[in-house]
This record gives C-alpha cells, structure tokens and sequence, in this order.
C-alpha cells in the first residue's frame, strides 16, 4: 500500500479518501516564535500585500467570481518574490444582514479548497449560512490552482502507487526506498524554488492578507481535517484577529510524527472494527461471519495472497496489496462507502480488482486517462516541512513496527512503512510540535467524531484543551469530520455559532 500522510475531505462525499498526516509546520520559524507580536499591524515590508486590491471575475461556474492574490514566496524575505494564490467566492444571497466573508478549507493537507467551494460548500452549506456570508476559499501555496507543486509524470505516478508497501526482505525494502527516493527527487526537480515555503505557518499568513483585502477585521473559517490544524495555526498568529473558528475533524498539533502517524494507524483499526462489526451481520459480507478481528485477520490473509499474486483489473495496472490496502482505507472515511467496500471486496476476492482499484484511484484523485490531480505532492511537501520526519530511515521503522501492528493488525505494517516518506525530503522541516493555546481569541469550536479514522477524537479532546478559548463539541458517531453529515444535533451547533457568535457549551455531545 502507498499512503502518503494524508487527511482530506471530498467534494463529494463530504468526508473520503485521506491519510496519514506527518505534520504541521512553520515557514522558517515555529509558530510559537513567530506567533510573539500577533496583535500589530502588518509590518512595513508586507503593506503592499495587505493594500492589493483583487481584480474579480467570472470564473465559468454561475455565481462564483476568481481573482488571483499576491503573497510573498518567503516572508522572511518579501522583497524578493512573490506568490500567486488564486481564490473565489460566492457572495452572500440573503436575505439578512451581511456577517462577512466565510473562508473554507476541505483538509489536505492538498485539498483543492476552490474545488471544495464550488462543489459543495457554496452550494451546500446551509442556506442561512450562505445568505449571510460571502463564501470563500483560496487555493494554499502549493495547491491546485495556486503554483502547484509537481513531482511525478502519471505513468510514474502509477508506478510509485503499486510499489510493495510491506517489505518481506532486503530486495524488496531497497525497493521501497528507492521509490521514495525518486518521489523526493521529482518534486525537487520540478518544483525546487516552491518547495521550502509551502508550510502551514505561511499558509495561515496568506489567509491574514486575504482577510485583509476582503475588507474583514476578523477571520471567519471553517476548516475540515487538516484544516483544524490551518485555523488552529491562524489563531495562534493573530489571536486578535481571530474571528468564528470551527475546527472540524481536528489534529493535535502537540504530537511528533510518528506518535501522529501510530494515533492514526489505531484510528483506522477502529474505523475498520466498525465497518467489520457491521459486516459481519449481512449475508453478502465477503469477510465471512464471527467476530470484527476474524474479518480483520481475513483481509489481511487476501491482501497477503495479492502480495504474492495480484488480480487482474482489466486495465494494465493489477490489483496488489498495496492498491487494495488504499482502497479499503479509503473507504474508511465515510459510512455510506460501506456497502461500496462490500462489493470491492466481494469482487476482488473472486479474482477482479476492477472495483477495489477504482477506489484506490478515488483516493489518489487519478483520472481515467491516467493523470493525476497535484493532491499527493502537495500532501508531501506540506508534511515535510510541517514536522521533522518520522523516521530517517528503515531499521527505524522495523524496530517500531510491533507498536504499529499493535495499534492497527490489519494495517499497522504498511502505514509504519509509509511513515519514512519525509525521511528522504529534499527541504528541511521547518515546524516543531507544539501545544497552541491562541491567547486572546474569540471562543473557538473544536468538533471531534467518535470513530473518526483519520482524526481520532482524542486529537479534538486534546485540541480543545490546548486552546485558552476552545470548546468542544462531539458527535458520536462514525467517518471522518461531523458537520453536514447528517446531524441536526451537529449543525444546529455549528450553524448558530457562525449565525450569532454563541458557541455550544463545552463537552457538548451529539449523536
């Protein structure tokens, strides 16, 4: 399997393929150093950035309007280059008076949040919400439409995306490294100068000028997954200017990566336990009948079998255990892919991987004529330099491979392996792990799932308590993030403290 520290939401689905992040990060200094002055106006170098008026058009989508925003490439050095973002909006409908500009971000980190926008958030927040927000999003350094980072062609892509994730020898291990070698190497040749500035901490300034030229005193966001850990960072910067915050599905910034990376993997075994439990009571499920850990041991019994014999996909690239692997994972993330898993499994274990392969490529974002969006390679550059790397090299992961198959046995062993992916970055991680508290911010709503694989709920406990204004409200429930996925208990939260400031009480739980 190939994961490559990833947390996302869909368009789409609202809440799909992601998985393990690496990290969260700064752009030459931690946030905590840079965050020591987050009250004053925007120093003298970076007026003309927070003056740029933006140049609105259509974007070929009804409603929406585009415009292009400059940011410093290196806000250490702003004089020397600049970045272009590209941003949209939709504008508030009404009726109701106008609260301001609502910014969005769907996780990642790699989501393409002009994308999330126009898809979903736009269109399918709800419409009191919409009436009185200008619905926005800007595209982070580094993604889709904002300078994109590139590493791989798509026949290279397909390549990297097959290779054994679960090493039985030497030979095979050497193999792993060097596909992550050259997954560094192409985003270095490609992407060189945009590398060592697309972290977090910068993405979050870039945000600030955004509020700025939007004409809004504070920062009102909603962010998904790996968007907590952006609004989160946002807070820590500029507390003052900190406006409603909701942190959906939300990362503990306090963690190292590989402590992250194992809270991750055990999110996923509790995730599977769930979508197995159900399972095993229907009559077409392909894991048999009895317990969640005899389904557990089955699958990993197929995906052994397809280690040493894939299974024909009708496409050039058969179904091994790693692309089989990403496929379950990615239907981990989302309830109602549950009955789609069932048929994937039910088809690929009666020798065609067609289905299990499909969503494999729904996690990679890869279309049908083989290319790929810039997801995966933003994802890397973003972690790498969010976190130093969870290992440096393989004897480190061999030796924590009995902590990673103890919190997850169905896939502990791949996702300890995907775990070195930054250990061969060619930019040096520029973030630390560190609490945030945002002293001074309004109250912030930190949202936490039960059974969230991606995010496990103790991150929000913990996000929740790190923050001076933190608050934090839990659904009990299944999938990846709470808000828009069914809960009235959720939204009505949610959406009364967008509509009129008043966040739920702390420890408040929905279902």
């Amino acid at each position: 399997m190939d994961t490559r520290h990833l947390i996302r939401i869909s368009a789409t689905a609202l809440a799909t393929a992601g998985l393990l992040i690496s990290g969260c990060s700064s752009g030459g200094s931690s946030p905590s150093a840079s965050a020591s002055a987050p009250q004053r106006a925007a120093p003298a170098a970076l007026a003309t950035y927070y003056a740029q008026k933006l140049s609105w058009r259509d974007c070929g989508a009804p409603g929406f309007q585009c415009a292009t925003m400059k940011a410093p490439l290196d806000y250490r050095k702003p004089e020397k280059a600049d970045i272009k973002l590209a941003v949209s909006r939709k504008k508030a409908t009404g009726p109701g008076k106008r609260i301001g500009s609502l910014l969005v971000n769907p996780g990642g980190p790699g989501g393409a949040a002009i994308g999330y926008l126009q898809a979903y958030a736009a269109v399918g927040y709800p419409a009191p919400v919409r009436a009185r927000y200008d619905m926005v999003a800007v595209d982070p350094r580094g993604v889709a439409r904002s300078e994109p980072v590139e590493c791989l062609t798509g026949k290279e892509m397909d390549a990297y995306t097959q290779v054994d994730q679960t090493p039985d020898d030497q030979g095979e291990t050497g193999k792993l490294v060097t596909s992550f070698k050259g997954f560094a190497a192409g985003c270095e040749k490609r992407s060189d100068a945009i590398l060592p500035h697309v972290s977090t901490v910068e993405a979050a300034r870039d945000m600030d000028i955004l509020r700025a030229v939007l004409g809004d005193g504070k920062l009102n966001f909603v962010g998904a997954s790996y968007g907590t850990f952006l609004g989160a960072t946002y807070a820590e910067l500029f507390p003052a200017r900190a406006g409603r915050l909701v942190l959906d599905g939300a990362m503990d910034p306090s963690l190292a990566a590989r402590e992250m990376n194992r809270d991750q993997t055990a999110g996923f075994e509790t995730a599977f336990q769930a979508f197995a439990a159900d399972c095993v009571k229907r009559e077409d499920c392909p894991l048999g009948t009895g317990t969640p850990n005899e389904a557990g041991e089955r699958l990993k019994g197929f995906f052994d079998e397809l280690d040493a014999k894939p299974v024909p996909t009708g496409q050039s690239r058969p179904l091994g255990e790693s692309l089989a692997t990403t496929g379950v994972i990615a239907a981990m993330y989302d309830e109602s892919a549950w009955p789609q898993l069932r048929s994937a499994l039910t088809r690929a274990t009666g020798g065609d991987g067609a289905e299990l392969l499909a969503l494999a490529d729904t996690y990679y974002e890869r279309s049908a004529d083989g290319s790929y969006t810039n997801l995966m390679y933003a994802n890397a550059a973003v972690n790498c330099l969010d976190l130093p790397p969870a290992f440096t090299g393989p004897d480190e992961v061999r030796n924590e491979l009995p902590a990673f198959e103890k919190a997850s046995p169905v896939f502990g062993e791949g996702l300890a392996w995907a775990s070195l992916t930054c250990g061969y970055w060619p930019a040096k991680a520029t973030g630390t792990p560190h609490r945030i508290e945002a002293k001074g911010a309004a109250p912030i709503v930190v949202v936490g799932t039960t059974r969230d694989p991606a995010t496990p709920y103790k991150w929000a406990q913990s996000l929740a308590g790190q923050l001076d204004s933190g608050t934090l409200l839990t659904y009990d429930g299944d999938g990846h993030t709470a808000y828009g996925r069914g809960s009235d208990c959720v939204d009505t939260a949610i959406n009364t403290y967008l509509l009129e400031g008043t966040a739920p009480k702390d420890g408040k739980k929905c279902s």
